[in-house]
């Protein structure tokens, strides 16, 4: 049986594909706490919410004054 919620918890794999990122710069992002993507860790198992995915990507959003 799936977990609803479930399908809202992403892979360090899934958010690096997501973000045109290694796995390996969110594991910086993570230990040096560079950017403020917050990560769910049970064990040594790491999720994200994709709710603070997609918040990240909107606070990163630049806009040009024209």
């Amino acid at each position: 049986m799936t977990s609803p919620f479930q399908n809202n918890l992403l892979t360090p794999d899934q958010v690096a594909d997501y973000l045109g990122v290694s796995v390996e710069t969110l594991n910086v992002w993570r230990c040096t706490k560079r950017y403020n993507l917050p990560y769910i860790k049970a064990g040594r198992l790491v999720r994200y919410r994709l709710q603070d995915v997609e918040a990240f990507i909107a606070s990163r959003m630049q806009r040009t004054v024209q």
